[in-house]
């Protein structure tokens, strides 16, 4: 019995062709003294957190504690997400940066709500207000930012 000709092409096709799944970049927190690990979906912009908890029943091997997007953490519109982390070691949040638009957000876990959340997605340039002041305080803070100047510009 010899196969068809359509059926010998349909499984030449399904062998070559890729798995289908969603791929995922995961990044460690930049806190030193935090074993914190975000995970993004790289087509939806989706973030979530996991860390290790100590559990004192159960042979206290501990337990893995992980938290769900929460506001602005669920799926963006599709494109090319990542994440990076930043060198200020005490900071336990990283950056969802979609490398298509140059917008960036800020992620972060509330621990009380037990969920990861984001800013709004940004980027400098033609969208900001030019009425916006450059320099001073962020709108709703009453001093100056605890984030020191970086690079020695001003």
């Amino acid at each position: 019995m010899k196969p068809s000709l359509p059926l010998l092409a349909l499984c030449l096709a399904l062998a070559s062709a890729p798995a289908a799944a969603t791929s995922f970049e995961f990044v460690p927190a930049p806190q030193t003294d935090l074993n914190r690990m975000y995970r993004v979906d790289k087509v939806t912009g989706e973030v979530t957190s996991c860390q290790y908890g100590l559990q004192e029943s159960a042979g206290g091997i501990g337990q893995t504690v992980c938290f769900g997007p929460g506001e602005g953490a669920g799926p963006q519109a599709p494109s090319e997400y990542g994440l990076v982390a930043s060198r200020h070691t005490r900071e336990a949040g990283v950056f969802r940066v979609n490398y298509r638009t140059g917008e960036m957000s800020i992620c972060f876990v509330l621990v009380k709500k037990e969920q990861v959340v984001c800013t709004q997605q940004a980027k400098p340039g033609a969208e900001a207000s030019s009425d916006a002041p450059l320099t001073g305080p962020a709108p709703g803070r009453a001093g100056a930012s605890a984030t020191p100047a970086q690079g020695g510009r001003f």
